[in-house]
């Protein structure tokens, strides 16, 4: 089940992320500035037995969307979880009538380049040094202007 995040699923989503990007993992208080004081940002969990699997936060401004974060417990990759999470995103900005959805990927995930590439994502340009690590990540886009929620790919 995918719902809105709520102050309860903070400590789960961060023990994720901490596992998932180590010393580039987003902190509690990242996560509270999404929640509670961004107004573009829209984070979703996804649930199973009431314990988070994983989480996206989507990012709208006007009729652009942005995928900011994503990530799924490392136990459960492999189960779909980071799909449904895509096609939820994607359901979003489209229901709220976004041109394109944008992220930025580090070049060395190829996993995630290949599920991001699967729902027709096309990488568009580097941003160097992006990371704190020094590492370049790419500029995916996905063109949506025009698409109706039944227009959602990525099965």
């Amino acid at each position: 089940m995918i719902s809105k995040i709520n102050d309860a699923d903070i400590e789960e989503i961060v023990k994720i992320e901490s596992d998932l990007f180590g010393n580039s993992a987003w902190n509690k208080e990242q996560f509270l500035y999404e929640m509670n004081e961004n107004p573009f940002s829209f984070i979703y969990v996804l649930k199973k037995n009431e314990i988070v699997k994983g989480y996206i936060d989507l990012w709208i401004t006007y009729d652009t969307a942005q995928i900011a974060n994503l990530g799924v417990a490392r136990e459960e990759w492999r189960k779909g979880y980071a799909t449904k999470l895509m096609q939820y995103a994607i359901g979003a900005a489209i229901h709220e009538q976004c041109e394109n959805i944008t992220l930025e990927v580090r070049v060395s995930n190829e996993k995630a380049i290949s599920l991001y590439e699967k729902f027709g994502f096309i990488r568009i340009n580097i941003r160097k040094h992006y990371y704190e690590n020094g590492e370049d990540a790419y500029l995916m886009m996905k063109p949506i202007g025009g698409m109706t929620d039944d227009d959602i790919t990525g099965n």
